[in-house]
């Protein structure tokens, strides 16, 4: 079997498209449509349904990817590395959200380089979980850390690590939520205890199931206008959904945190991002609920993949260093 028909269809099943992999491939859609046909007449059987955008693998096809693909990536690595061990210089691309990437697994990356004399050369990628899975798929990640969970046999995730989200505020706006800060860097008597908010909020006995706090009139900082944090934390915590609109919607977490201690409003963000903001008093956590909100991220490969030492390595780093996180 030709191996670079293995290699067109392994692109063609990675990106979905005969279109995006001919992009890929540097080759027309007509040479690349041919040369699956090809492969399809050799095999005797269809590797491919055509849809109306794009094309879905059959059984077959899906099972055919997961064999060859494997070893396709091995050949390619091998081929760009060269024999040389020693010699090469590997390299990395890495994809994911762009504040926990920062924030968490390029530190963790970076002091890998070099490491037992095996150095190699890193790329990093930022977007959404859709963006970079589709970028892993198509091969142009290595490792991809994504907040959901890929489906098929093409992608393997291993959970890495959960992060906490917590609903935070500036000092103004925590004052007025009987949240403030005392002299003394505690929270007053009558602010924030595990069960709620004090004066100017709701009862300090407790909140119950459904007892959100009111927004109606509070300023929501976000990354998106249907406030995707707000409403996973109001969902976990309150078994509601909040009655409030964006007032600073700014997609980058670290903006959120900036806006939100100036002043802005209130946010729900991780944890680890707002920690040392925490510790300073820029901000002050509304609440602290027995069960805190969680989101899983996950560290996704193409399977058979960390058959490749360079990737290998950078999947155990990673896994070692979010023990250090949660």
């Amino acid at each position: 079997m030709d191996l670079a028909l293995l290699r067109t269809f392994v692109t063609v099943h990675r990106a979905g498209s005969f279109t995006r992999a001919a992009a890929l491939l540097g080759l027309s859609q007509p040479a690349v449509t041919s040369q699956i046909r090809t492969l399809e007449r050799q095999l005797g059987r269809p590797l491919f349904l055509r849809q109306a955008r794009g094309v879905t693998p059959t059984t077959i096809g899906d099972e055919l990817a997961h064999k060859a693909a494997p070893h396709l990536d091995a050949l390619v690595e091998i081929a760009e590395t060269g024999l040389d061990e020693e010699s090469s210089m590997r390299t990395l691309h890495l994809a994911g959200p762009p504040e926990f990437t920062a924030e968490r697994a390029l530190p963790a990356l970076t002091s890998l380089a070099g490491q037992d004399g095996h150095s190699y050369a890193l790329r990093a990628s930022f977007g959404t979980a859709d963006e970079v899975l589709e970028g892993l798929a198509s091969g142009h990640h290595d490792l991809a850390i994504a907040t959901a969970r890929p489906r098929g046999a093409l992608l393997t995730a291993t959970p890495l690590c959960d992060e906490e989200h917590v609903l935070i505020a500036g000092e103004r706006w925590a004052a007025r939520l009987g949240a403030g800060r005392p002299a003394g860097g505690g929270l007053d008597s009558g602010g924030l205890g595990r069960g709620g908010l004090g004066r100017g909020g709701l009862d300090p006995g407790g909140l119950g199931r459904g007892e959100a706090l009111p927004l109606e009139n509070l300023p929501v900082v976000e990354v998106h206008e249907t406030l995707p944090f707000v409403s996973r934390y109001w969902a976990a915590v309150f078994d509601a959904c909040p009655a409030a609109s964006g007032a600073v919607i700014v997609p980058d977490l670290r903006a959120v945190l900036a806006c939100t201690a100036s002043g802005a409003g209130l946010a729900v963000l991780p944890r680890y991002l707002c920690a040392d903001a925490l510790k300073r008093g820029d901000v002050v956590a509304l609440l602290e609920p027995p069960v805190p909100p969680l989101r899983t991220y996950f560290l996704v490969v193409r399977t058979g993949t960390l058959a490749m030492p360079h990737i290998a390595r950078a999947h155990e780093w990673l896994l070692r260093a979010a023990v250090e996180w949660s």
